[in-house]
């Protein structure tokens, strides 16, 4: 039987979707703290069960006859930790035998990017729980870096701090069908994947997408970190968002982001769309 955690999630979602067009829904089962929210894939055969990480008990309830599950991060940034710990001992109580998890690019304590200590954490937690387990190493979503290149095109001014530095930017659909795949196909234990778009994006790569869809010059401004995070909080982002998008930047600006991996071709049989594509599509009415 295979499991999904979180699976009213943008991702989560997504990859359930995807492993109900490939299995007999009868032996899918989705954990949500929002079971209605999942009512359409109840009524087409899923298992969906209530599991709320802040209660341990809950999982191990929701997970029996589980055996390969997709462990979603949680987007509580610097406190899922120990929850995450918690529910990896609450699956492998549950009988789960391998779990496929969502992380991020070299998570690495040289990597300055705020999510790493809760994905290193976490995947230690799995190397050390005498499960089977896969880490599915997402680089940063394409969709999010959209506005970015718009906003550019509109005002002629792309401020960043990630200087020379690339991301292999990848779509949640890529992730998803990736994650799908593990969950579907035999093997991948014990390994880290690196699921990341075809290519990796440089500030001048978005420059020149900002241009194309602009019509006009578009100039690069480089700034520190600290410039980069007020601008974004004086723009109305809330400071623990700022310092996010920020440590990414930083990320970015350090190489841990532009290795491009194989990932999704191996575990789909296709290419990942690229971050060009993603962009020239949202422009479309």
């Amino acid at each position: 039987m295979i499991g999904i955690t979180g699976a009213s999630g943008p991702l989560g979602r997504a990859t359930a979707e995807l492993v109900l067009r490939t299995v007999d829904p009868r032996g899918v089962v989705l954990t949500t703290r929002t079971p209605e929210a999942l009512a359409d894939l109840a009524d087409r055969g899923a298992q969906v069960r209530r599991a709320d990480f802040d209660d341990p008990r809950t999982v191990a309830a929701a997970l029996v006859g589980v055996e390969r599950l997709l462990l979603v991060s949680t987007d509580a940034v610097g406190s899922r930790l120990d929850r995450q710990r918690a529910a990896i001992a609450a699956a492998a109580g549950a009988g789960v035998s391998h779990i496929a998890y969502t992380s991020v690019p070299e998570p690495v304590p040289a990597n300055p990017a705020v999510v790493v200590a809760d994905h290193a954490g976490t995947e230690q937690a799995l190397r050390e729980s005498g499960l089977r387990w896969t880490a599915l190493r997402n680089n940063l979503y394409a969709h999010m870096q959209v506005s970015v290149v718009e906003q550019a095109a509109a005002t002629g001014r792309l401020v960043t701090n990630s200087g020379a530095g690339a991301a292999a930017y990848v779509t949640r659909e890529d992730c998803a069908a990736a994650a799908a795949a593990v969950l579907t196909q035999d093997g991948h234990e014990n390994q880290v994947i690196d699921i990341t778009g075809p290519e990796a994006v440089s500030v001048l790569d978005l420059v020149r997408l900002a241009r194309e869809i602009g019509g006009r010059e578009v100039e690069p401004v480089d700034v520190d970190d600290h410039a980069f995070a007020t601008a974004l909080e004086e723009a109305g982002l809330p400071q623990p968002l700022s310092e996010l998008v920020t440590s990414f930047g930083a990320s970015t600006r350090g190489g841990f982001l532009a290795r491009v991996g194989s990932g999704v071709a191996d575990l789909t049989g296709r290419e990942p769309r690229s971050f060009a594509d993603v962009v020239r599509a949202a422009r479309k009415p």
